[in-house]
């Protein structure tokens, strides 16, 4: 299930207009309030995917059709060399990336998989603009902290502060975790990270994804599975099987 990033008798009765518009105001806010609630509205082209509970999952077979190319510079958490890499297009803004966060990612990294190095989690930006307008500089300033050597420090932290995601809130954060201040800021403020988090986007895009978080398993063959929206654990558990 997903939210769309352009946002889902009798007798004669006679109404007068104003009637008529509090009565439309008060049904527009009814369903604004649910779509809130379950993930309604659509907005634009891209989404944000909401929580879905599959009961027993069974992922499809392996593709070799979604190219995803884990880079150099992409932060990698757990053994660089696993047999399987979870690539995460996600969003700092997006509060079904912060469940995913705290519920299914948080699950992986307590796994037996993780642990034992089968399995690492990579992570690549997609900032859904349109309808997050802290998305961009939140994910440059993690870049710009990977360039420290503490991109998975922030990377939390950005997590665990979703709802202070300004330019001061994210150089305050740089400065807790102990960051050269004056080159964070002068990478932040200089768009030096703006390429890395476009070039990320683009790749999301490419690789099927249509809104976050979204989420591709590759293993050592080439072959892939997508994951999209902030499923459950047993989603990965079952898309980590058909890639063994």
């Amino acid at each position: 299930m997903e939210e769309k990033a352009k946002s889902s008798e009798g007798g004669s009765v006679t109404l007068s207009k104003l009637t008529i518009w509090k009565t439309a105001t008060f049904v527009f806010a009814a369903l604004f309030i649910i779509a809130l609630l379950t993930g309604g509205f659509g907005i634009g082209g891209s989404t944000t995917g909401n929580v879905v509970d599959n009961g027993n999952v069974q992922a499809p077979g392996p593709s070799a059709d979604i190219k995803v190319n884990i880079g150099s510079g992409d932060p990698i958490l757990g053994n660089k060399d696993a047999s399987i890499k979870i690539v995460e297009f996600s969003d700092f803004q997006c509060p079904f990336c912060e469940r995913a966060y705290s519920g299914a990612v948080a699950g992986i990294k307590s796994s037996e998989a993780f642990k034992n190095g089968d399995v690492a989690i990579v992570y690549k930006h997609f900032p859904l603009n349109s309808i997050h307008p802290y998305a961009q500089k939140a994910a440059e300033a993690a870049e710009c902290a990977n360039k420290q050597g503490k991109f998975w420090e922030y990377h939390n932290m950005l997590f665990e502060n979703q709802q202070a995601l300004d330019i001061p809130s994210l150089k305050n954060y740089a400065s807790k975790l102990g960051l050269d201040t004056g080159k964070f800021n002068k990478c932040l403020d200089g768009g030096e990270a703006t390429a890395k988090v476009s070039k990320d986007s683009q790749e999301a895009q490419a690789a099927g994804g249509q809104g976050t978080p979204y989420f591709v398993l590759i293993n050592k063959n080439g072959e892939t599975q997508a994951v999209s929206g902030a499923v459950p654990y047993a989603n990965f558990e079952a898309a980590i099987s058909s890639l063994k």
